[in-house]
């Protein structure tokens, strides 16, 4: 056996961890070279730089091709795959922007803005390219989160607009555009809309891992339009506990859904207090609706971030909290939304595993979870089990669908996938669900009459 491949099969046992697969078998490893004295070097391309888990992926490699026997040395370079081809198709301004992340809320004053930007630099300090878009052209909030020296705007030889930078991220808002910083924006929805065409398609973003859309509020034409100008990657959907909001981050999830953008995080904002007399956690605002998103759709990251006065503290004097207070337990919280985010994009992308399925052959739902097993479930006991705001009671949790009301004669008229975590199926009857596929995994598996 040759040395190269000695290297090589002492890597099988390192696992991804999001992929299931072994770094060698997923081709990440290039560039090997050794040396006749036994030095070995080669790089690791992880699917992005912004792996939460390439130090580990580092030692791991190191320990085991260090335990060979001939090896005299091991040097390895952490990296990324080299960017796919582009999926924009809107100009040079785009064109090198790898991921496309949209950050929203269907309802103000929930902190979306604050998330966006402690995101964005979350992932910028796992060693990727970050850029961030303000796209809420009524109400910008970039300028004053991240102060930057500003004195206009400035174009390229391309006539691109030449994006604002801080700490090596790149930054875009109407507010950087207007002649006074603080002006209104006065005008109309088509015009709100060309504006935001401009400055996103416009902007000499570059080479870009992740480019942060930070959405405004509500479902309309402005959340529409972009979905139209670009090809979004995946949604961050940010709430409150309060009742109202759990209603309209559905509303979000759905809009998402319709533009066939999945949602991989829900952030439930100043979900607690922990007051500094006591330790304890105070649920200001209700216990919040986490659980039962996470039922309703199968969303496997939902993280609480609490309310504290530093996170206020430092949207105010310009200066994300990540990069303020970097070990503050709501920094802490930023990073493991990041991780999640950038994990569940490479899973998206990237993870070549048979992925759950379910379809209709004009008679029965056949369910394939992706284990190499089918499953059949008739139509009508898997409407029965929506568990949408129309079929279940939002604020106690219990059933409101009438079973009779279902006909068994019921068929799907469309299904379709929600990232990798749930099937959206259009109704007959004219409803439309989403089933996580947990869910339909416990309905198949209760073998129902």
């Amino acid at each position: 056996m040759s040395r190269e491949q000695d290297v090589l099969d002492s890597m099988r046992g390192i696992i991804d961890p999001d992929l299931g697969k072994d770094i060698v078998s997923l081709g990440f490893i290039k560039h090997l070279q050794i040396t006749e004295a036994g030095a070995v070097s080669f790089s690791v391309e992880l699917t992005t730089p912004a792996c939460p888990v390439k130090e580990q992926f580092r030692t791991s490699c190191t320990e085991a091709v260090a335990a060979l026997p001939w090896v005299t040395g091991v040097t390895v370079t952490m990296g990324a795959q080299a960017r796919r081809k582009s999926a924009m198709e809107t100009g040079p301004g785009l064109a090198q922007v790898k991921h496309v992340i949209a950050v929203a809320s269907c309802k103000g004053g929930v902190g979306k803005s604050t998330v966006a930007v402690n995101l964005a630099y979350a992932i910028a300090g796992q060693g990727a390219k970050v850029g961030i878009f303000d796209a809420d052209i009524y109400g910008p909030s970039l300028p004053t989160m991240v102060k930057v020296k500003f004195d206009g705007l400035y174009q390229n030889a391309q006539n691109l607009i030449l994006p604002v930078e801080r700490d090596g991220i790149k930054l875009m808002s109407f507010a950087f555009a207007t002649a006074k910083q603080g002006e209104p924006a006065v005008m109309r929805g088509p015009m709100v809309t060309s504006v935001i065409n401009q400055l996103l398609t416009g902007t000499n973003w570059g080479a870009l891992d992740y480019l942060i859309i930070d959405m405004p509020p509500g479902t309309g034409d402005i959340q529409l339009t972009l979905s139209q100008i670009i090809p979004m990657t995946a949604a961050v959907m940010v709430t409150t506990p309060q009742e109202i909001s759990f209603v309209d981050v559905v509303k979000g999830i759905k809009m998402f859904d319709m533009m066939k953008v999945p949602t991989v995080a829900v952030v439930e904002n100043m979900s607690y207090f922990v007051c500094s007399g006591c330790d304890k956690q105070h649920r200001l605002f209700g216990a919040g609706a986490m659980r039962r998103l996470v039922d309703q759709f199968g969303i496997r990251h939902a993280i609480e971030l609490p309310l504290d006065p530093e996170v206020a503290t430092h949207c105010d004097n310009g200066t994300p909290l990540v990069m303020a207070m970097p070990d503050h337990p709501v920094s802490r919280g930023y990073r493991e939304l990041a991780d999640a985010v950038v994990r569940e994009i490479s899973t998206l992308l990237f993870k070549d595993a048979p992925r759950p399925m379910l379809r209709y052959d004009g008679k029965v739902l056949l369910f394939a979870p992706g284990n190499g097993t089918e499953y059949t479930l008739t139509p009508a006991i898997l409407r029965r089990n929506c568990r949408c705001a129309d079929c279940i009671n939002e604020m106690t949790g219990e059933k409101t669908l009438r079973d009779e009301s279902v006909p068994e004669t019921i068929v799907p008229n469309e299904i379709g996938a929600l990232g990798n975590y749930a099937a959206t199926v259009a109704w007959s009857d004219g409803h439309s669900s989403i089933y996580p596929f947990d869910m339909i995994t416990k309905i198949v598996s209760a073998k129902p009459a």
